[in-house]
């Protein structure tokens, strides 16, 4: 039976760098904000988004993404009815990737809100990542085209570290790349995951 490891940190936290670390490792990897795009580009989810949102989020049938942030990240009611309605298209599209890789021990579910959504519950091993609170509002100032108000608002919708340190096996320190990808690196040995040496 795959055993599932949960990776999940907040925004900025760099999950998504460690992500592809243990991917380099051998580990394989369901990014499930990757698996949200996916979902959300399906006839029968476009047909509820535009039910529960209006028409006006789609430019020619596409979301824009960009939009829908600007509501549900501002309004916890609407990211509840997002999550509810996108979530169990998600876990079917996971259920599917993991049964295609049934010769692997471990695979990983890397999800920001794998506490708040209650996935947690399903996962073998549960790895946070951590960064400072600046490095974070940093980190997503220079990828994503937004401010430091909005980034606030999305940090105070998810759980704190402190929460979700609680409830993990494993916390890795993202501050420091070469440091964190030690970390990765001593899980992989406690959990017996064969590395790729290539």
């Amino acid at each position: 039976m795959t055993k599932i490891i949960g990776l999940t940190g907040g925004i900025g936290s760099g999950k998504t760098t460690i992500a592809d670390y243990f991917k380099e490792l051998g580990v394989p990897v369901y990014i499930a904000d990757d698996g949200a795009k996916r979902v959300m580009q399906s006839e029968s989810i476009i047909k509820e988004l535009k039910k529960a949102f209006g028409e006006s989020l789609f430019d020619d049938n596409i979301l824009n993404r960009a939009k829908m942030a600007e509501i549900v990240f501002n309004d916890a009611d609407k990211l509840a009815k997002l999550n509810s309605l996108v979530h169990p298209a998600v876990i079917d599209d996971f259920k599917k990737w993991v049964s295609e890789k049934k010769e692997y021990e471990y695979v990983m579910y890397e999800t920001a809100i794998l506490f708040e959504s209650g996935r947690y519950k399903e996962c073998d091993v549960i790895i946070t990542v951590t960064a400072p609170e600046e490095v974070r509002i940093e980190r997503v100032l220079k990828r994503d085209n937004t401010t430091r108000e909005q980034v606030l608002s999305r940090m105070n919708m998810q759980w704190n570290d402190e929460k979700r340190i609680s409830l993990s096996n494993f916390v890795i320190n993202n501050d420091n790349l070469k440091i964190a990808k030690e970390e990765v690196v001593k899980i992989l040995k406690i959990l017996n995951i064969k590395q790729n040496q290539s």
